[in-house]
Order: structure tokens, then C-alpha cells, then sequence
């Protein structure tokens, strides 16, 4: 269609007159000066290689021939005593002509893309009842959008953003459903106006983000793929673009939250609650993606900060992986290889619950409950929220991974890691997983690969045993306000296998020092309740203590391998001798001893290496009590000392040893 052929003529026209900014006058000198030096090099090089008159007559004019002298001074083609007219008459131009040069362009290609926009506007009008205008829409948005792109002068833009918004108005219904990457791509382009420096663009740019965002509520009562659409444009412009500002973006995002609050068409639904949501998604990303640059030789802080960026793609499962997968690369570098392959399972259960979107197989995964054998808190990758796509409709979940050959790679990964850690029993569960969807696909030759992976796995738990270290863990709380967001904050550390608590301390103390000064850092040395009155205010202050897991009585029947008595942790304990008079140890009679029980809000091992502490719980034990306790555990030590095979006799001996010790104390 010839109007198909139009709108492509515009769109390179579009291109041809951007506007391409003013130059200083030094700079062009300099540029021309150079070229012009350039060429007459290159020139001179070509005449001496030739051969002939010319070659010879090159040569005694470098060689300064004594046949010809007194007359080199005369020869034509000697150009540099030769006044002759620049080829670049922008040479001689003063810095008010500049100036205006620059101006004119400015105009002529303001006025070039007003005349674009307004034989854009002249097509929508006289094709309004014509049957085809779905497809000449796409073709309108694609210029528009394309001139968005560009670099445009405010006059434009104000005009562009208008008819944007009056293209949404009369045909949002046909673009936000045939047209969804281009929107994809609008919305891309009006963020990064978001964050313009002209107070005017960002209006413009606000006005016609909001309204995409109302209409699309309007329209399907639910805009999740305009808040996908939104939240991947955000990442591409903050991992992308070098000149967006973080500040003027938030002015932009309070101004869209502010239209949404005076709404008063939009009070009444639940659109004023889901524009909130987004915004704070938005600014919680943006803040997280701009501290990781400050935090990038701080692996807790940059791992916390990536896993908050993960969660707010909760809604955007393409960029959700992405990131799940950048975390796993992150902790392999550190030979984190538990926390590595969780991230890979996190990724794999994410696959799953939109695979199962898709299609109803019996040999697929049932969404992220079937991962619950491998960790617990796999069941936080669910779709049920509000903000559920179809993949098929909705065009995300385009990556390679999410496919069953992507899915089953991914376990695979999860698998070797898992195997690298120790974890030869999650080894199993993982591939419980990867084996039906095989058998579904007769691929004979992976199933006997996996199946001679298992028992590996299987010989390496009966070799092993409990001769295998899964970690060693740290309650570590931060005071002081130079911490910030970590101000009062608990977290339990998982460590690697035996790491003493003067490593940790140090590692801490080192770095925390490098960032505040050697002396504004001091690690607390004991375990007691801190009071925050005490502690000088300028300084900042650590306490770490080592930590075990803990467990109820009723946990213990269900926990009887070594490995489970050291995975799926949520719960670990510390004890603190003390006595009334406040002294930490005293008499057998003045002993007290103070139990606490810390609760993650997750379980260990995880995506990351620290989790929050949510619930303390602390119980008293008497000096009675005290007593009673220890003469258990030695009775304990000592029955499994000498129930082991094959008998340990070393063992036994410092058993022994150590229960006669406290035997004569108690």
C-alpha cells in the first residue's frame, strides 16, 4: 500500500533531521585543521612510493637537491605557501555566526519534524473509516516512537507527546492489542523523557505515561502488561543509558502518583492502589540498581541489593531470571556453590509456574510446589498474584529457558552445583525432577548420563557420611547511624566451613573500616544485649556471635541424617553466660546462662549468604539448670562415642576426658 510506503519515507526522515547540537569553534578548527593535515600526509606518502617524474620530483624536494635550489621556493604544487581558501569555510566563522548556524538547524529541524507530524496526523484523519488503519497504526506509532528517539527539540516534543496521546485516546483499544511491542518500545522512550532536565518534557512525558497506564486499566480492569512494560523499561534505561538523572526520574514518578490520588474518575477502583504499587516497585529498583555501583566490594551488600532488584521483577519473569542467573554467576566466582545452584532452582521453578501456564503435561512440573523437596522457600517463585501473565498473549517468557529443553538445563546446572557443595542428597531431588520430563522425550542417552550422576551422588553420602562441612553461621548485628539502612539490623551469616569467629570479625572489621575509617569501627566483643545509649554516636559498631541451628524435640525424629540436621535451617541458638550482679561468669551456684533463639525469614541455604533475623525469643536458665544441661550433653557425646562404627578410640579418649573434667566441676 502506497500510505505504508509514506509512513517509511518519514521514518527516514525523521532521521535525517535530527538535530545534531552546536559545536565550539576551537573544536571545529582543530577537526579540520587536523583532517587537513591528514590528507596532505597521506597525499605525499602516495607521491613518494610512486615512481616517474613525479616521484623524482618528491624526492629532491624532501632531499633539498642542490640542482634545484632557489627554485623549491617557487614550485606550485608547495600549497602550504600558498594562500588559497579553506575547504571548510566554518573556519573562519566568528562564534556569533556559530551561534546562529546553530540556531538555524535547531529551527529547520524543529520545522522539518513538525511538517513529519503533521502529515502523520493528516493520514489519521482522512484514513479514520478506511478498513485498514489497524495496519497503518503500527506504522504511525513506529515513527512516532522512532522521533522519540532522536534528539528533538522541546517545541516537538510537546506537539509528539499531544498526538501520542490522542492516538491512545481514539484507537488504545486496536495498539494495546495488536500493537504490544511497540507500546513496549513507547513506553521505553517516555520513561527515558522522564528523566529529561526540561522541566516542560518531563510534563509531557508524565502526562503521557499516566495516561497509557489509565487506559490500559480501563480498558482490561487489570494493566499488568503496561506495570511489565514499565518495569523493563526502567531496567533498560538505568542498565543502558548514560545520561538519564535519578533525581529528575523520581520528581517524575511523584508527579504520575500525584495524578493518580487527584483522579477523581479513578477513585472508586483499585487503579489509584496498583499506580502506588508500581511506583514504589520503580523507585525501589532504581534505588537498588544505583547502590550496587557504590557497593561492589561489599559481596553481602551487592548480593542483598541484586536479590531486592530480582523481587521487584516479580512481575516481569524474563528480567526476573536474568537476574537470578546474574546472582548465581556472582556466587560461583565466590565458591558459593549451594547458594549458586538455589538461585538456578529459583530460576527452574520460575520456568516451571509459566510453563504450566502454557500446557497441562503430566510429566512437567506443577508449578514451584514440586521444588518444595530441594528448599522450602522455592514456593515464593508462585504466580498468584494480580499481575499474572499468559505468556502466549502477553509475549514475555520469550527466552530460550522458558521451553522444557530450558527448564531441564537449568536443573542440570543446579545439579553440578549442588554436587560441587556437598548437597549429594538435593542431587537426587533435582533430579527427580529432570527424569520424567527425559523419559517423556526418550532421550536414552541423558537418562543413562543422569542416572550414572546419581550414584556417584549415592556412593559419595555412604563414602562421606558426616565427614562432609556445610557451614559455619554468625549472628552479626550493626549499630550506629553510619550504617544506614543496616542500622540496628540482624542478620545470620552463613560462613564457609570452619570459619572462626576471629576471621569473620576481622574480614568485617577490615572492610567496614576501610569505608568509615580505622577507628570509627569497633567490633562488640560479647554476646550481651547492646544498649544503644552507651555507644558513641559518631562511631559504628559490630557484634558478632557464632551461632548453631536449633531444634525442637519433635524436629529431631524427623531430622536423623547429618544432612538434614544441616539444611532447611530457619532456627539457631547462642547462649550468654552471666550472673545477677553482672559479672559474665561466677561460681557453680551464681551461674546463669541466657539462651537465645533467632528465626530467618527464610531458611539457610538460600540465594543469598545472609538472611534477617525476624523473631528473637531469649529463656533464662538457672544455675540448677545450668548444671543439669551440661551434664546431659556430655552424656550425649559420650553415647555417640561409643555407638560409632567402626569404633573411635581417640574419640572416646577426649570424650572421656573432657566429661571427667566436667563431672569434678559440676
Amino acid at each position: 500500500m502506497q500510505l505504508n510506503r509514506i509512513l517509511d519515507l518519514l521514518y527516514m526522515c525523521v532521521s535525517c533531521f535530527e538535530y545534531k547540537g552546536k559545536q565550539s569553534p576551537d573544536k571545529v578548527s582543530t577537526l579540520v585543521l587536523q583532517k587537513s593535515k591528514d590528507v596532505k600526509a597521506r597525499l605525499e606518502e602516495a607521491l613518494l612510493r610512486g615512481e616517474g617524474a613525479r616521484g623524482e620530483m618528491m624526492r629532491r624536494w624532501k632531499t633539498g637537491n642542490d640542482r634545484f635550489a632557489g627554485l623549491n621556493e617557487n614550485l606550485r604544487w608547495r600549497k602550504e605557501q600558498t594562500h588559497w581558501r579553506q575547504a571548510n569555510e566554518r573556519l573562519n566563522m566568528t562564534k556569533a555566526e556559530l551561534d546562529q548556524e546553530a540556531i538555524m538547524c535547531g529551527n529547520l529541524a524543529t520545522e522539518a519534524n513538525l511538517i513529519i507530524l503533521d502529515v502523520l496526523e493528516t493520514i489519521i484523519q482522512v484514513n479514520l473509516s478506511v478498513d485498514c488503519k489497524d495496519n497503518l497504526l503500527g506504522g504511525i506509532l513506529k515513527v512516532l516512537v522512532h522521533s522519540l528517539s532522536t534528539n528533538q527539540s522541546s517545541t516537538y516534543l510537546c506537539h509528539c507527546f499531544s498526538s501520542i496521546r490522542l492516538l491512545i485516546i481514539k484507537f488504545g483499544d486496536v495498539l494495546f492489542e495488536e500493537e504490544v511491542e511497540q507500546c513496549s518500545d513507547l513506553c521505553q522512550r517516555v520513561l527515558h523523557h522522564c528523566s529529561s532536565a526540561l522541566e516542560s518534557t518531563r510534563s509531557q512525558a508524565c502526562a503521557t505515561l499516566y495516561l497509557i497506564m489509565r487506559y490500559s486499566f480501563s480498558s482490561t480492569s487489570n494493566f499488568a502488561r503496561v506495570k511489565m512494560q514499565v518495569t523493563m523499561s526502567l531496567a533498560s534505561l538505568v542498565g543502558k543509558s548514560q545520561d538519564f538523572n535519578e533525581e529528575y526520574l523520581r520528581k517524575s514518578l511523584r508527579s504520575i502518583l500525584a495524578y493518580a490520588e487527584e483522579d477523581e474518575d479513578m477513585q472508586s477502583t483499585m487503579f489509584p492502589m496498583q499506580v502506588n504499587e508500581l511506583l514504589n516497585n520503580l523507585n525501589s529498583i532504581l534505588s537498588d540498581t544505583v547502590k550496587m555501583r557504590a557497593f561492589q566490594k561489599d559481596p553481602e551488600m551487592l548480593m542483598d541489593l541484586m536479590y531486592r532488584i530480582a523481587k521487584g521483577y516479580q512481575t516481569s519473569p524474563d528480567l526476573r531470571l536474568t537476574w537470578l542467573q546474574n546472582m548465581a554467576e556472582k556466587h560461583v566466582k565466590v565458591k558459593c556453590y549451594t547458594e549458586a545452584a538455589m538461585c538456578l532452582v529459583h530460576a527452574a521453578a520460575l520456568v516451571a509456574e509459566y510453563l504450566s501456564l502454557l500446557e497441562d503435561c503430566s510429566y512437567l512440573p506443577v508449578g514451584s510446589v514440586t521444588f518444595q523437596n530441594i528448599s522450602s522457600n522455592v514456593i515464593e517463585e508462585s504466580a498468584v498474584s494480580d499481575d499474572i501473565l499468559t505468556p502466549d498473549e502477553d509475549g514475555v517468557c520469550s527466552g530460550r529457558y522458558f521451553s522444557k529443553t530450558g527448564l531441564v538445563g537449568l536443573l542440570e546446572q543446579a545439579a553440578e552445583l549442588f554436587s560441587q557443595a556437598g548437597f549429594y542428597e538435593t542431587v537426587n531431588e533435582v533430579y527427580k525432577i529432570v527424569i520424567p520430563v527425559l523419559e517423556a522425550h526418550r532421550d536414552f542417552l541423558k537418562l543413562s548420563s543422569t542416572h550414572e550422576k546419581l550414584k556417584k551422588a549415592y556412593d559419595r553420602i555412604i563414602f562421606k557420611g558426616q565427614k562432609r562441612m556445610f557451614g559455619t553461621y554468625f549472628r552479626v548485628g550493626f549499630y550506629g547511624a553510619k550504617f544506614g539502612d543496616l542500622d540496628e539490623q540482624e542478620f545470620i551469616y552463613k560462613e564457609p566451613t570452619i570459619t572462626k569467629l576471629p576471621e569473620i570479625s576481622h574480614r568485617l572489621e577490615g572492610f567496614y573500616g576501610n569505608c568509615f575509617g580505622e577507628h570509627m569501627v569497633e567490633v562488640i566483643k560479647d554476646s550481651a544485649p547492646v544498649d544503644k545509649s552507651k555507644l558513641d554516636p559518631n562511631k559504628a559498631y559490630i557484634q558478632i556471635t557464632f551461632v548453631e541451628p536449633y531444634f525442637e524435640d519433635y524436629e529431631m525424629k524427623y531430622r536423623v541424617t547429618y544432612f538434614e540436621k544441616n539444611s532447611n535451617l530457619r532456627r539457631f541458638m547462642y547462649t550468654t553466660p552471666f550472673t545477677l550482679d553482672g559479672r559474665p561468669r561466677g561460681d557453680l551456684s551464681e551461674q546463669y546462662k541466657r539462651k537465645t533463639i533467632l528465626t530467618t525469614i527464610h531458611a539457610f541455604p538460600y540465594i543469598k549468604t545472609r538472611i534477617n533475623v525476624i523473631q528473637k525469643e531469649e529463656f533464662i536458665l538457672t544455675p540448677i539448670e545450668v548444671a543439669i544441661e551440661d551434664m546431659q550433653k556430655k552424656t550425649l557425646e559420650l553415647a555417640v562415642a561409643t555407638s560409632q562404627e567402626p569404633p573411635d578410640a581417640k574419640m572416646l579418649q577426649m570424650v572421656l576426658q573432657g566429661s571427667v573434667g566436667a563431672t569434678v566441676n559440676q
